[in-house]
């Protein structure tokens, strides 16, 4: 009872000692809109739907979110197009279109480096053959395609390293990590992580590269290399030298240390984990179990899943979580029809607190500012 008594107190005390209110932005995918979600610490709202795309007719696809380092702006990439998808710039004090530039084939998720004030975002090639695909460099100011950084097949998730130096991305289709030197603009180191995980040899390997070299160049050959990983998300981590990978494909998250450039750690987690994230004091790693419906957090230090939240609905897919490590927000897809939800998780109170609905297919999500109340 007295326990009981302890821990509502402490929960009233963690509500009412909220002193913040959060943004952040949320792109629905299947509806051309992007979502402006607040939350007070006890109620989220939805604070405006803002329409996006200029083909009336005609589904874009807003895919992935990112808002820059002074909180001005935000950008969108827009997966479809003719034939390439584009970069959007938008105004955070009046969320209107102020640029545009073009991308690659289904641009994807995308992040700025502090030290380069480039960004960067990989195009995912979804309806392409199964080729390696690239990583677009963009001047954010002149919004101009710098260079495209050839990686993998089907790149996915784009992150920088706190110390706004290196790139990371992932390769579904082809299951390897690359890390891009963001001054240089070029590759710097590739892993493979089917290779590292012990799900193919070396010789394996060697077999399909060469059958693979033989294709080199003739149009409609489709890679050999199916991965077993099937990376999706990879994030550094907040003041270590490491990064975690998520194996949508094989259903663990992959530790790797940064410094010897090979896995650490190996997280068994639900079904189909789609996105990782790490909070800022560097405690707690979550993750989205896109083929579940469900979110994880770990205890990095211990490396126990401390709890494993349902969702408001089906096939969850971004987090965001906010800079002093309290909530994490979850875009949270649906299925057919259904909108789409963002849902807030205590990372103090290892709970769901509050949900909003947006529109249908949530996807990208981006954290934008606190505010004092």
């Amino acid at each position: 009872m007295k326990k009981t008594l302890l821990f509502f107190l402490f929960s009233l005390i963690t509500i009412w000692g909220n002193t913040q209110t959060y943004y952040v932005y949320v792109a629905a995918e299947s509806e051309d809109e992007v979502a402006l979600i607040s939350f007070d610490g006890k109620d989220a709202h939805l604070e405006q739907r803002i329409p996006v795309g200029y083909i009336p007719k005609e589904i874009e696809g807003p895919h992935g979110i990112a808002v820059d380092m002074d909180g001005k702006h935000w950008y969108l990439s827009m997966a479809h197009g003719n034939p390439y998808g584009y970069l959007y710039k938008y105004s955070t004090s009046t969320n209107e279109l102020v640029g545009k530039t073009t991308l690659g084939l289904f641009p994807a998720t995308m992040q700025q480096s502090k030290i380069t004030g480039m960004i960067y975002i990989v195009n995912f090639n979804l309806h392409g053959d199964m080729v390696p695909s690239t990583v677009s460099v963009v001047d954010p100011k002149e919004m101009i395609e710098l260079k495209r950084i050839e990686t993998g097949v089907m790149p996915h998730g784009s992150r920088i390293s706190p110390n706004g130096r290196w790139h990371y991305s992932l390769a579904m289709m082809s299951g390897e990590l690359f890390e891009i030197d963001a001054l240089r603009m070029d590759l710097n180191r590739t892993l493979n992580l089917d290779l590292k995980a012990g799900f193919i040899t070396e010789e394996e390997l060697a077999k399909i590269k060469e059958e693979e070299s033989k294709h080199e160049g003739h149009e409609g050959h489709e890679n050999m290399y199916h991965s077993t990983v099937k990376p999706t998300w990879v994030i550094p981590h907040p003041s270590l030298r490491k990064a975690y990978v998520a194996g949508n494909g094989c259903d663990e998250i992959f530790e790797i240390d940064l410094e010897k450039w090979d896995i650490s750690r190996r997280f068994e987690t639900g079904k189909g984990p789609y996105n990782v994230e790490v909070s800022p004091n560097g405690k707690y790693m979550v993750s989205t179990y896109k083929s579940e419906g469900y979110t994880g957090i770990w205890n990095l230090e211990t490396g126990k899943e401390l709890v494993r939240i349902p969702n408001t609905r089906k096939v969850c897919h971004g987090i965001t979580i906010t800079p002093d490590s309290k909530y994490a927000f979850v875009s949270v897809e649906g299925i057919g029809g259904e909108p789409g939800t963002v849902d807030i998780i205590s990372l103090e109170r290892l709970e769901k607190v509050d949900f909003v609905e947006i529109g249908k297919q949530a996807g990208g999500i981006a954290f934008w500012k606190m505010e004092d109340k």
